[in-house]
């Protein structure tokens, strides 16, 4: 009787497990995109399938109220030791309450180095220091720089403005200690992938109005995070089940850091959760016209907007928050930006942000440095030391990054 009950409950999980495994193969092999310009798309196929079984996992756990998806998904990301670098001193520290690693080349300095602050990605739920541990490593050994990553507090448990507050504090300590860790006060970079490039620009917005701390020289944005309002931008439409950010775990990002329901998911795809002032306010930088022809040519659907959903707009408004929206900030805080770096990739929701920010900083005077990875994917540099799992386009976005830095 007694192994009759322990076979049902090693049994259960087991059966549990592979019932969710099915039903994501099968969900992948009928929603997910693998567009044909990718580079080893069955790699890529298998490791977006990784990613859902984590997610959908979670969100048994979260059904069952033992933990977030996002906490497990991080848990479970963690897993994997930390490898050390030898060419690399790596310090952990604490800027008050916020932790911070700090990344050294072991080897001499004959001079002051450059100063990076990375941001990670993630969409403000996920990301870590062990997911971005070898990437700053390659960042500061390749580049000979200072590298800072900041562990901001993460969503759902920790909502906005957290995760910015946190970023604000580590920056300001930072830049107030650039002596002790050897770094040039003018050569200081603020660096981020996905949310974390939408926090890098923030953070440029802000202190470039503070005369008591060194100047930031130059912002490195990688598939970036720049606006959450508008939905509608053909890259949204040509990728959004394109491995590894869908537009519907997009709006999930969205519903845990903001605390905004998902019942609004369909008001916001259609526009119809912004009244026509806004749309009038912000349509000279979000038009289409912003947007390179050739990034059009790709098929999508064309789409009206819908009238307006007062109720989605009360409830959705924080979307316009120059914290979330950094790229719809006025003419004359984007015009007074430092030097920028954009990385953008062709088969990535967020693509058309970058394309929309370059422009901009084009036309306010702001010089800009673009590269465009035509066989690049959301999440691509985070596949940078995983083996079979790396792209090769990771290893040419740590290039442009590093050649830039040294370039300054």
């Amino acid at each position: 009787m007694m192994m009759a009950v322990l076979l049902a409950l090693l049994g259960a999980p087991c059966l549990l497990f592979l019932g969710v495994g099915l039903w994501v193969t099968c969900r992948t092999f009928f929603t997910v995109d693998i567009p044909v310009g990718i580079s080893h798309p069955k790699k890529l196929w298998l490791l977006n399938f990784l990613f859902q079984l984590m997610v959908a996992l979670g969100m048994i756990l979260e059904k069952l109220r033992i933990c977030s998806m996002p906490q497990f998904v991080h848990f479970m990301h963690d897993l994997p030791p930390y490898s050390k670098d030898p060419d690399v001193v790596v310090t952990d520290l604490r800027y008050g309450s916020v932790p911070v690693k700090l990344y050294q080349p072991r080897r001499a300095a004959s001079s002051l180095r450059p100063g990076i602050v990375l941001i990670h990605g993630g969409g403000v739920i996920l990301g870590s220091f062990k997911m971005y541990h070898k990437i700053c490593c390659r960042l500061s050994k390749e580049s000979d720089s200072v590298v800072l990553m900041i562990g901001y507090r993460l969503a759902p448990k920790h909502r906005f403005p957290s995760a910015m507050n946190d970023c604000f504090v580590a920056t300001t300590h930072f830049l107030k200690s650039l002596d002790m860790y050897g770094v040039d006060p003018a050569r200081v970079v603020v660096c981020g992938d996905s949310g974390g490039g939408g926090a890098a620009v923030t953070i440029c917005q802000k202190f470039m109005a503070r005369p008591d701390l060194p100047k930031i020289r130059a912002q490195i944005l990688v598939y970036a995070t720049l606006q959450i309002v508008d939905y509608q931008l053909p890259s949204f439409q040509q990728n959004k089940n394109v491995p590894m950010l869908s537009l519907d775990f997009a709006i999930h990002c969205i519903h845990y850091y903001l605390d905004i329901s998902l019942q609004w998911k369909s008001a916001i795809l259609k526009g119809a959760h912004m009244p026509a002032q806004v749309w009038e306010k912000y349509g000279k930088w979000l038009s289409l016209e912003n947007i390179p022809e050739r990034f059009k040519q790709r098929s999508y659907p064309p789409v009206t907007r819908a009238p307006l959903n007062e109720d989605a707009y009360m409830e959705t408004d924080i979307l316009l928050d120059f914290l979330n929206s950094p790229l719809l900030a006025e003419d004359q805080v984007v015009s007074q930006l430092p030097e920028a770096c954009i990385v953008s990739c062709e088969y990535d929701l967020l693509r058309d942000n970058s394309l929309l920010y370059k422009k901009r900083l084009e036309d306010l005077g702001v010089p800009v440095t673009w590269h465009h990875m035509e066989d690049g994917f959301h999440g691509a540099l985070n596949t940078l030391g995983m083996g079979f799992f790396q792209f090769p386009c990771a290893t040419r976005i740590l290039g442009v990054m590093v050649q830039f830095v040294k370039g300054l």
